[in-house]
């Protein structure tokens, strides 16, 4: 759930500062806490298991879906 939230501003925001990405791996450290079942590994041990993409791997993975819809005209800019 997480993810998807993070991933929908991610085109908006593109945290680019190792700040903003820190504060980002943050709230993802907090929310694989929330799993019943992982809440006792640590964070390191949680990973391995959800194996959840990366920040950089979903910016570049949007700007290319971004490019190709502008490349191929089925880019909405209105927003809609």
């Amino acid at each position: 759930m997480v993810g998807s939230h993070l991933q929908y501003a991610n085109s908006v925001m593109a945290p680019r500062r190792i700040s903003d990405i820190e504060k980002l791996e943050k709230v993802q450290k907090r929310a694989t806490k929330l799993i019943h079942k992982l809440d006792r590994l640590n964070y390191v041990e949680r990973l391995k298991l959800l194996k959840p993409l990366t920040l950089k791997y979903r910016q570049i993975r949007e700007d290319m879906i971004q490019v190709y819809m502008i490349v191929h005209g089925i880019y909405d800019s209105s927003g809609n």
